[in-house]
């Protein structure tokens, strides 16, 4: 690699001090101690004097011989009007010389200088650098990290639970390890590959397995480092780029967080104006068309928001394939952990199958956590291996946040919480269809939940129906309920629960036509995102305002009924509800075969109406 001086101030400054030494040294050695003009003549009368130099401001007298300090020149600084006619009777010869200012004027106007501009580029450099920008003759260089086999260490072994991602790219690699097969009977590999999906899935380390697999050069940058505060710089990257790639052909391109630098022109740029992120995609855009895939170079880009992607950037010629590298199901979830514990111990009856069950929506980077945080469970308590119980523990630090052990409710607090948590619980082991309840607690976690329910799917779901959603309410609503039975009061501590029964309620209604008199029609649109953040409302309501509040009386009807079931089967259930909560309160935590046994005898709605039965 090529190594290049760094110059910072200090050197600066000890170059001007050495120049400014040198420079009074000079001055010092050549120098003469002034005397009055009187002295000065007296010599002439004397004789000592063998030659005289005339300047504008001073006489210069060279002594015949030195006097008594050694010195042999003297200088005096008055010059009389009527000079030249009295040296000529003195009969010693002089002469006008004229001194030269040229190098001390120099010095006076490039010292400043030089000071000014050490001390200017020294103050850029830093704020240079800790923009990420470099150095002045860097700025258009692209600032991709490039990584050849040996470097990225990652093959698709390491890669699990993207089974079908694999596949794809599958045939990337093995278009850059035998280019001329594809081209046997016209075919051409994709120019792009535009891997989509939520975030922590693995879609850079899918990329660099491409790389690992393919032995050839990758080159990694992120869509974010083009674009910087001149104007310009962001498309000379991207030139800049495309030239180092095609010089290592064959070779990859990986831009992570594309989304950064492909925005869709126009949507949050100043009206009427290009701005430089724009100039910056123009140019990708135009260097994608540019380049033969016959030369081995394959461009891979990942990101979890493709809604917002320029539409020309997603274009046959371009990204013409769209991989999903979406959350795993249980199957990859299971083969994600078989990778990730490789490192760790476990004891010997951990079953990693029940780990995987219980961890229904985590993505790759949330399972690498669990494994890391189960190790460390089992470090703290100075375990020899890590247990299943270690895993469980770890499951409710990451979904429920760390127990705040510090903060202490009064006992009537904690009497309302225990009949909250178990108002979940028992609803949810009496309704059909609905997760199997495997743990209570009543410590409080995270930043402001007092207690909470644990469920635990069997099976991951896809399609559910109008039942099992408003089974699903009913378990939300199953604390709001018991407080109302017991207490016949309400409390704050529903509000979480409120807000996702009525989004499920809406939902329903708005977006799966669950509603008979409103019709089978969506009235709101479901755009595609792997955020998890709430959608935006832009551009208005797209229903009627008489359309709309039919909705919110739908929506009301739904959670109003639901309620009532959940009201209804508490108070059948209400002994059970009592002997639970107090054990609740007495444990602070119960576990699926507590609550197994506590509830033997709960009775159950029946599945086609009428009278409860017993379990």
């Amino acid at each position: 690699m090529e190594q290049k001086t760094q110059w910072n101030l200090t050197y600066w400054l000890i170059a001007i001090l050495l120049l400014l030494t040198l420079q009074n040294w000079w001055q010092t050695a050549r120098s003469v101690e002034p005397v009055p003009y009187s002295e000065f003549e007296q010599a002439l009368k004397d004789g000592r004097v063998a030659e005289v130099l005339v300047s504008d401001k001073t006489l210069t007298g060279k002594l015949k011989s030195p006097d008594a300090k050694g010195k042999t020149l003297i200088v005096a600084t008055r010059v009389e009007p009527d000079l030249a006619a009295r040296l000529s009777q003195y009969g010693v010869p002089y002469a006008r010389v004229i001194e030269s200012t040229f190098l001390r004027d120099l010095l006076s106007w490039v010292l400043p200088a030089v000071a000014f501009f050490a001390v200017w580029f020294f103050l850029f450099r830093r704020f240079a650098d800790r923009q990420g920008m470099g150095g002045f003759m860097t700025l258009g260089r692209s600032r991709a990290k490039v990584y050849v086999e040996k470097d990225t260490g990652v093959t698709f072994a390491d890669v699990a639970g993207v089974d079908e991602a694999k596949a794809e790219l599958a045939e990337v690699v093995d278009f850059l390890k035998n280019p001329q097969e594809y081209g046997r009977l016209g075919a051409h590999i994709p120019k792009g590959v535009l891997l989509v999906g939520p975030p922590g899935t693995g879609k850079t380390l899918l990329a660099k397995a491409v790389a690992g697999e393919a032995a050839v050069p990758f080159f990694s940058i992120s869509g974010s480092e083009f674009v910087e505060m001149f104007v310009g710089v962001g498309a000379a990257r991207v030139r800049d780029l495309f030239e180092q790639a095609r010089e290592k052909a064959p070779a990859i391109i990986f831009i992570d967080e594309l989304d950064a630098l492909g925005r869709a022109r126009g949507a949050a740029g100043p009206i009427g104006g290009h701005d430089e992120r724009e100039q910056t995609l123009n140019q990708l855009l135009t260097e994608m068309d540019g380049f033969d895939t016959s030369v081995g170079l394959i461009i891979l880009a990942a990101t979890n928001r493709p809604e917002i992607l320029d539409p020309a950037l997603l274009r046959a010629g371009r990204f013409d394939r769209q991989v999903l590298v979406d959350r795993p199901d249980k199957k990859g979830r299971l083969d994600i952990l078989k990778v990730h514990v490789k490192k760790i111990k476990l004891a010997a009856e951990v079953d990693l199958e029940q780990v995987a069950a219980l961890t229904t929506g985590f993505s790759g980077a949330d399972l690498a956590n669990l494994a890391n945080e189960a190790a460390l469970m089992a470090t703290r308590r100075k375990a020899d291996a890590v247990t299943l119980a270690d895993f469980t523990a770890a499951v409710e630090r990451i979904v429920a946040g760390l127990e705040k052990k510090n903060r202490i409710l009064n006992d009537k607090e904690r009497e309302t919480v225990a009949y909250h948590e178990m108002g979940h619980a028992l609803v949810a082991l009496a309704l059909p269809g609905t997760d199997p309840v495997h743990k209570v607690s009543i410590i409080p976690r995270g930043i402001g939940a007092l207690g909470y329910t644990i469920q635990r799917p069997t099976e991951d779901r896809y399609l559910m129906t109008r039942e099992e959603l408003e089974n699903k309410i009913a378990v939300l609503l199953g604390g709001r309920a018991a407080e109302k039975l017991v207490y016949g009061k309400l409390t704050t501590g529903a509000a979480d629960d409120l807000a996702k029964a009525t989004d499920i309620a809406r939902d329903m209604i708005t977006r799966y036509g669950m509603d008979e008199d409103l019709g089978y029609i969506a009235y709101e649109a479901q755009r595609p995102r792997f955020l998890d953040v709430p959608d935006m409302v832009a551009g208005g309501c797209r229903v009627a305002e008489s359309t709309q509040g039919r909705i919110d009386e739908a929506v009301r009807g739904i959670v109003k009924n639901v309620f009532g079931r959940a009201s209804r089967l508490l108070e059948d259930n209400r002994a059970v509800l009592e002997r639970c909560a107090r054990e609740l309160l007495a444990r602070e935590t119960l576990d699926e075969n507590a609550i197994r046994e506590l509830t033997r005898d709960l009775r159950k709605p029946a599945l086609g109406g009428g009278e409860s039965r017993p379990t």
